[in-house]
Formats: C-alpha cells, structure tokens, sequence
C-alpha cells in the first residue's frame, strides 16, 4: 500500500523510504516544524520520501508531546493550555513545512493519538467501579460516584471546526478519583457502556491505558473522529498517518476510520496507514491485520527484537535466522520495518535499544533488501537526546542513499555462514546494483558472489569505505567482496550511477 500512496505523489515508481521525524527528546518550544522544513533538501538528497511526523495536535500543556492529547482540532492555532503553539510549533509552520516537504518528493504522514484525552477543563461526577491493575475484568468493591477529569469544553478554540463537547459518557475509564483522590483504574458506568471487547487480550482485556480512555463505540465520538480525520489530511497536504497505540482501540473502529478516510469522498483514497501494535508475536499482529476488513500496515516489532538480540549475542547470532518469523517474512507487504523508535530508545515504556554496533548491519537489512517498508529513526541519524544521549549511526546517510540509488532489481542471497551474510541485487534498467556484506564475526568477512559476467572486468569499491581495497569481476561474473569484522560493506562499481552523490571515502 505504501507503493500507491507515495507513486499518487511521486507519479513514478521509486525506493520508498520513511522517516519517523522526531525522538522522545527533540527539541521543542516551538522550533521543530521549522526543523523539518529546514531539513527536507538533506533528506531528499538521500532517499527518504515520506516523513512521519510526531502528533501535531495540542497537548494537555505547553510542552506536552501530543500523546497527552487535549485537542486534535488544535494544530497550534488557539490560545489553549498556555500557549497558541504546540510543543513542536504552530498551525502556520506546520502547514509550511509539510508543503515544502512535498515540494522536495517527500509526503508526511500525521501521528493519530485516539486512544485517550488528558488535560481536561473540569471535572465530572459520574458512576464507577474500581478495577484490578491486572485484570480490568475483575471488579473491586462497589459500584460508586466519583470526580473524573472528562469535561471537556475546549474554551480557547470554542466551536471552531467541532462544536463538539466532550463528557464521561463519551469514555470508557479514568485513572484518578478526585473526590477521594484516589489514583486507580476506574471503569464508567452507563447503558450498554463497558471495555472494548477486539482489543489485545492482555490484562484481561487492553482497553484502557491513560488518562480518559475514549469510547469508540459511542456514535458521536465515532463521528467525531471520522470527521477530524478527513479534515486533518486536507487540512495540512498530509498523505496518512501512524496511529498511536492501536491494540488499546477498537480494531473495528480503526478498521471504519480506515475505510472512511480513503472513501471517495475523501480525496485520499490511496492514504497510507501503520498502526503501532506492539506485541512480539507475528500471529497476533497478521490476526489484527486480517481483522481489520480492509489494508493496513503494522510496525515489525518482532523483527526489531531479533536486532536487539543479535546486538548483544555478537558471533554467537546465526545471522541466516534473523528474519525468521517476522512480520516481513510473513506479510511483507503490510510491514514497516525498524530499528529502533522513540518508544524503544534508552529510558522510555517500551526500551529496547539495538546495540550500536548492530545498527548499521540492522539498516542494511532493511534498506538494501526487497521487502517492507522501511522506517529510518530520527534518533539514529541526528543522535538521542535527555539523560541517556544516543550517537548518530555512523554512516547512516549513505546507507540510506545506497537504498535510493542501488537497492534495485533481482535479489539473489548467499546465506550459507552463521556470521556472515551475502545479497546481490542486480539493477535495472536505471540504476546500478550493488553487492551487500554483513559479518557478526569477530574475523573479515569473505563471500564468493556472482554479479554477472556483463559486470567483467568492472573494478568496484566499498561505498561507505569501511573496507580498502578494489574488486575485479572476473570473466565468469564472479568475485570475492569482503567486510570488516562485526561490520558490513555495500559494493559497487566505481563509476556506478550517482556515486559522486558520496562524500570521497
């Protein structure tokens, strides 16, 4: 799906390559739109064409990251929550640097947070009853009146774009009693009202997560949402969006919201949709896409943790198995393959860091090779910020524009060693292809590959010139290409097409 949705911009067929624009820690107060525009010349130039950007819509402070959402109508246009702007901007820089992406071949996809609303503007009374941690089917004590933060009147933007107002029967749960000031999961009673029940099944049941967990079976909230989400696309250029914490929704509310944004009447109908479903298991998350009645994408996390595990299992990782069960493998055309995100990175929920050494080897294998589409981290090209600061992968760039030049036609593997691996992709008609090398070894890595003896005679070299030296093609098509120990080598030929895009190695 990702092919439609980006050739309906491009036009032509290309390399797509995503960016998650933004890590837990990139700097805020308002400069981050004006970042993203200033950056599309660099990203074009090595190959990304779609950036996912963090969630654009006002959250429950100044400095909120916009999962602490209050208003998906406020893109940073209204007096709301100390300031016009959102952490990352205003409407007017925002709306800018999404057409100057779009001018540079780079579409934008907008992070959908519908899970839940914070920061309400007052409180409410309501029936409720207590429930476990663990298990949200299991009650605790009776049912009681509490005071819920779920009132909201949005009083900087008034009825502007919604005249909606939100109250408890529009949730299904709050976190926080304020009459006893009691801090507990606390599910809200009403007609017909309870959990969702086509959520993940962990916990009894994942529905609630934070703050004011949203009713998605409630009509107006339906209503709502497939409103916003029509609006929001037209409103800013975007092309899809990346939807926030989707095994807490209602998969068959996601799977409506899907199919209303791509409708006719929406004009968007080839709009690229990846939801984070964040659960190491590849049955789980093909059942939801298989649930969903219509095309989605899901982040591979099963692959992200194969990384993790390699990174620190060094040589003793046999490499042939590294996709092995994975989401790519099994569904490759509804996968979104990673290294690491905001969520994964040192010091969040979900850490799960790829151990730095592995990271280029990691984006190898996602870039270079035929299936998924792949989603290069904001973190890993400009470095992590907070208490735990990350370096940026070394070489990331190239690797990236490898991809964009190179990564093209037939894939033919040489998996035969634990520790080493081998894939020839041989071009096209446009573009040269390029021999990839891979050892986790703690020894050079050799591979004996054939490039075709069209190729004869042809001298190639290292891109990234991490390994020295020149490689003839010998008359049969074939030769030996080499990496560094617990590195990798990305050959081609030395007058391949757009080398010169490479700073001299």
């Amino acid at each position: 799906m990702a092919h439609h949705a980006n050739e309906e911009h491009w036009g032509r067929p290309t390399n797509f390559t995503m960016m998650q624009f933004f890590e837990w820690y990139a700097e805020g107060k308002g400069v981050h739109w004006k970042k993203y525009a200033s950056e599309t010349d660099r990203l074009a130039s090595m190959g990304i064409t779609a950036c996912w950007i963090p969630p654009p819509t006002k959250g429950s402070s100044v400095d909120g990251t916009g999962y602490d959402i209050y208003d998906i109508w406020d893109l940073g246009e209204f007096d709301q929550k100390g300031a016009q702007r959102t952490n990352w901007g205003t409407k007017e820089e925002l709306l800018a640097a999404i057409k100057t992406a779009a001018d540079k071949g780079i579409v934008t996809y907008i992070d959908a947070v519908m899970n839940h609303k914070a920061g309400a503007d007052d409180k409410e009374e309501f029936l409720a009853i207590m429930v476990d941690q663990n298990n949200r089917k299991k009650e605790i004590g009776e049912m009681h009146n509490i005071e819920g933060w779920t009132k909201f009147t949005f009083p900087g933007r008034g009825d502007k774009h919604s005249p909606m107002k939100w109250n408890f029967n529009h949730f299904t749960g709050v976190d926080y009693d304020a009459k006893t000031e009691t801090t507990a999961i606390f599910r809200i009673q009403g007609d017909g009202k309870s959990w969702a029940s086509d959520v993940d099944k962990e916990n009894g049941g994942y529905d609630y997560l934070m703050f004011a967990d949203v009713d998605h079976s409630h009509p107006d909230v339906a209503q709502e949402y497939f409103n916003w989400g029509n609006w929001i696309l037209k409103e800013t250029g975007a092309h899809g969006f990346r939807f926030d914490a989707v095994k807490h929704i209602s998969q068959q509310f996601i799977g409506d919201f899907v199919k209303k944004i791509r409708s006719q009447e929406s004009g968007r109908t080839k709009a690229f949709c990846v939801g984070e479903f964040w659960k190491d298991s590849t049955d789980t998350l093909i059942a939801y896409l298989d649930g969903l009645g219509t095309q989605f994408s899901c982040f591979d996390c099963v692959l992200q943790a194969n990384f993790k595990e390699a990174g620190e299992a060094r040589a003793s990782y046999d490499l042939r198995k590294i996709f092995d069960d994975t989401l790519v493998q099994r569904r490759p055309i509804d996968a979104v393959t990673l290294v690491d995100n905001h969520d994964t990175q040192v010091g969040q929920s979900l850490q799960r860091w790829v151990p730095s050494w592995f990271k280029p080897l990691a984006y190898a294998l996602i870039l270079l090779r035929v299936d998924g589409y792949p989603c290069v981290f904001y973190g890993d090209l400009y470095g992590c910020g907070g208490e735990n600061p990350q370096e940026p992968v070394n070489q990331l760039e190239d690797i990236v524009r490898c991809r964009k030049l190179f990564a093209y036609g037939e894939l033919v593997d040489h998996w035969d060693h634990a520790n080493c691996l081998a894939w020839v992709r041989k071009g096209d008609e446009e573009h040269d292809g390029c021999v990839v090398v891979l050892c986790n070894g703690t020894d050079e890595g050799t591979k004996h590959c054939e490039v075709g003896k069209e190729h004869a005679g042809e001298k190639w070299t290292d891109v990234l010139g991490w390994h020295q030296g020149e490689v003839t093609i010998g008359e049969d098509g074939w030769a030996d290409f080499s990496c560094p120990a617990e590195s990798l080598s990305i050959w081609a030929k030395v007058d391949a097409k757009g080398r010169e895009e490479f700073k001299k190695q």
